[in-house]
């Protein structure tokens, strides 16, 4: 890392002290937050508020070195090992303790015990993390993947078996893929089924394949007006399956973008404004790496300018932005993504945002863009601004739409609603659903509060105001009305605590 990356400001991987605290605890805490995130220096010698490197005195530099060392030794569990080492900047010295992403989680601070000393790493903040945090770090600890854990009570039949097996096969004839027959022993190998003695049980990446039977493993899907999440023009709520979720909510974004043609030579190709592969890989990637801890839904939302998908979950095991981009992977679901792969939607790891980015590229799109927060993932395909029409969504037929800038004309055809495998006409009159901030006289900034803290209960009113683009001012006066109408409940202390949203139903 570069010296300029090292003062340039905290961050997620970087955190300054100008002197060592007196209590240990102060800083052990942002130790263990490394060694469960994605690792990070910690750097003593520099004013956290101005950035000045005020450096450490040269007759106490390795007693402070040692005294480090000895704090996280005493106060870490299970072990963690940093690297502490001087650095002479501008002519004053700075200690740079560097801890790597650690692979014996959870880690936590001897003194509070696991429930109450593990930290995560949360932009520049180190927070206290959550009970299904900590029992997701526990299962990366141990190497276990919770789709492939038993799912107890869940009844397993031959009839659902032989359903699975048949999808499989489908798909991989779909696929291209080499037909061989799937049957029961398959689902073993593959540990979606685990067999002891005369004993069949489910795993909960059976029965996330077979059923509806996890509330949460579900995908919304909606259409808005404009650019935001003010106005419903059409939203829809898929179960079942997770392989059937995914084709309904590809064929929902299908029928709700605009499909045009373009002629080569004497040949008419229909095309879609958005590349298919593209919004197939998002969504597959979606359910695929998201975290089953985390009991929210997956989302699929359509707007003026883009199609955005969500899926709950930060990044996994110690995984940052940088190694996704450059086709690295950890496999959270191990279960959900060997079936995928054997059913031909998974066809190399670690090549899926390449294969996003490059289809936008070969399309004239603009670049995709990549959200990564503590507790939830995003991507965003832009729409071609020039080709975006203010009704997408509402069934208008529109003829003579040219685009000179890709390469080839575009005759916009009409949109088209493939429901279940038909093509019909879509209505041609606007349905405009109210949305239920509307109706409960909250202003935007309350909605928007509200959506965001529903996605992450931990962010700051910084982190909202920047968000929604406003002033924190602005951000803690709504937050204060929205509690006083009891829409918002504040846990836990300013720094480590959490937010509730108590009505869901925006």
């Amino acid at each position: 890392m570069s010296e300029n990356v090292l003062f340039s400001g905290e961050s997620q991987n970087i955190e300054y002290k100008s002197t060592l605290p007196d209590k240990s605890e102060k800083y052990m805490k942002t130790i263990v937050a490394f060694a469960n995130t994605q690792g990070g220096k910690l750097i003593v010698g520099v004013d956290d508020q101005t950035l000045e490197i005020v450096g450490i005195k040269n007759a106490e530099l390795f007693q402070v070195m040692d005294g480090i060392a000895n704090a996280v030794s005493d106060s870490c569990v299970p072990q963690i090992i940093p690297d502490i080492e001087p650095l002479t900047v501008d002519g004053k010295t700075v200690i740079v303790v560097s801890v790597e992403a650690g692979k014996n989680r959870p880690y936590y601070l001897k003194s509070k015990g696991k429930e109450s000393g593990t930290y995560l790493r949360v932009a520049g903040t180190s927070r206290q993390a959550f009970p299904e945090k900590i029992k997701e770090l526990e299962m990366e600890g141990a190497r276990i993947s919770w789709d492939e854990l038993i799912c107890v009570g869940y009844i397993v039949t031959d009839e659902a078996i032989e359903k699975l097996c048949k999808d499989i096969e489908k798909f991989r004839r779909k696929a291209g893929m080499t037909e061989n027959p799937v049957k029961k022993e398959q689902l073993i190998n593959w540990k979606i089924l685990k067999q002891k003695e005369d004993q069949l049980s489910a795993t909960n990446a059976y029965a996330l394949l077979t059923s509806d039977y996890f509330p949460f493993s579900k995908t919304q899907c909606a259409v808005f007006k404009g650019k935001d999440r003010a106005v419903f023009l059409d939203k829809r709520e898929f179960t079942g399956p997770v392989y059937s979720q995914i084709e309904k909510a590809v064929e929902f974004v299908l029928r709700n973008i605009r499909l045009g043609a373009t002629i080569e030579g004497l040949v008419r190709k229909e095309k879609y404004e958005l590349p298919t592969d593209a919004i197939r890989e998002m969504i597959i990637n979606a359910h695929c790496h998201r975290n089953f801890l985390e009991e929210s839904c997956i989302q699929v939302a359509i707007y003026d300018d883009r199609l955005e998908v969500t899926s709950p979950g930060g990044l996994y095991n110690g995984l940052t932005y940088e190694e996704i981009m450059n086709g690295h992977s950890k496999i959270r679901n191990r279960g959900i993504a060997n079936i995928f792969s054997q059913m031909g939607l998974v066809e190399a790891w670690g090549s899926g945002m390449k294969r996003i980015f490059n289809a936008a590229k070969e399309y004239g799109l603009p670049k995709p863009r990549v959200s990564v927060f503590d507790n939830m993932f995003r991507v965003e395909l832009f729409r071609k601004g020039d080709l975006v029409d203010k009704s997408i969504g509402e069934g208008r037929s529109t003829i003579g739409n040219n685009d000179e800038t890709i390469g080839e004309k575009w005759e916009i055809i009409g949109d088209r609603d493939k429901s279940i495998g038909e093509e019909v006409k879509y209505k041609n009159q606007v349905r405009e659903v109210s949305a239920i901030y509307g109706k409960r006289k909250l202003n935007l900034t309350q909605y928007k509060i509200l959506e965001l803290l529903l996605l992450n209960r931990q962010l700051s009113a910084n982190e909202l105001a920047k968000e929604i683009g406003v002033a924190r001012r602005n951000i803690e006066a709504n937050i204060k009305k929205l509690k006083d109408r009891g829409m918002l409940v504040r846990h836990g202390s300013p720094k480590y605590g959490y937010w509730e949203v108590i009505d869901k139903r925006i």
